[in-house]
């Protein structure tokens, strides 16, 4: 079977072709890169796929980075995050490319720091968030970055509780360039209720099993777990978005349908089922209105 995600224990023996010592330590499954080591060792840009880690990179340079179904081109110095919701890869990396990133499970955080990174917006399912730096910025964030590389040298016995820190100065940092607007901010009911309806649909993916069903899929579905009346629901997601819920509901539920059909070899009923159709025909029909491709013909573009 095509693989859906990647594991970071797999991630680790693909780029040090063996597990890494903080992972054997169990440590967080914490480990910092340079870019240009990458580019010297021969790796491959990565493949378009999900991963169960977080990461965070500085890029300096220029590239186009694709995360789920959108490319953003990106130049000079620029901070990225990457989240385990969403699939993504970038363009081969340039002889002349430098910056850094790092690579942890949540688990990093939970042990003695109160930080859900899934309740940041940095990490957020759907989020794309993509940092242009000013040159004082982009010497801060190398700077992080240099502090949590010489701090992974040392034998000091706290030396992960610092990397902590650091890497938390990084988050922090990014909310801060973000508009505060942004930021767990909703000026009316409306806004927040359709803040919520895009969490609970985002939340049933990514779908990584066969076993699994999406099954909010109808605005009354979705109204019901608010406790708001389904009128209410689509009156404030059209107001707020300018779409309907249905167009959300679909667009989410097509995009999903597209990675299921290119990156794994699940049967056309397979995905059917874990996608909550009724039916493969149900199914066919839904994606060729949406693309106007059938499901087997997408599979072979």
């Amino acid at each position: 079977m095509a693989k859906v995600t990647e594991s970071l224990e797999e991630f680790y023996k693909h780029k040090l072709n063996d597990l890494s010592e903080n992972l054997k330590k169990d440590v967080g499954q914490f480990n910092v890169f340079r870019i240009k080591d990458s580019i010297r060792s021969g790796i491959a840009s990565p493949t378009y796929i999900r991963r169960d880690f977080f990461k965070i990179m500085l890029f300096q340079g220029n590239n186009v980075f694709h995360y789920g179904d959108k490319s953003i081109a990106v130049s000079g110095n620029t901070l990225l995050f990457f989240n385990p919701h969403v699939p993504y890869t970038y363009d081969s990396l340039m002889p002349d490319t430098k910056g850094y990133f790092c690579v942890f499970k949540d688990e990093f955080f939970k042990e003695n720091l109160r930080l859900n990174l899934s309740d940041l917006p940095l990490f957020a399912a759907g989020a794309q968030p993509v940092f242009q730096l000013t040159d004082n910025e982009n010497q801060e964030v190398q700077a992080i970055f240099e502090k949590i590389i010489k701090e992974l040298s040392t034998d000091y016995i706290y030396k992960y509780e610092l990397v902590k820190n650091y890497v938390s100065e990084l988050i922090y940092l990014a909310m801060k360039l973000q508009p505060s607007d942004q930021i767990f901010q909703h000026p009316d009911a409306g806004t927040r209720i359709t803040s919520v309806f895009s969490e609970l649909l985002e939340r049933q993916f990514p779908i990584e099993s066969t076993s699994q069903r999406f099954g909010l899929r109808s605005p009354k579905v979705f109204a019901d777990r608010l406790s708001i009346h389904v009128n209410y629901l689509n009156r404030a997601i059209k107001k707020t978005t300018g779409r309907t819920t249905t167009d959300h509901i679909f667009e989410r539920l097509t995009g999903e349908a597209k990675a299921l059909l290119k990156h794994t070899d699940w049967n056309i009923s397979e995905i059917s089922y874990v996608l909550g159709f009724e039916d493969q025909a149900h199914f066919n029909n839904f994606f060729k209105k949406q693309t106007k491709l059938s499901p087997s013909s997408f599979r072979q573009v």
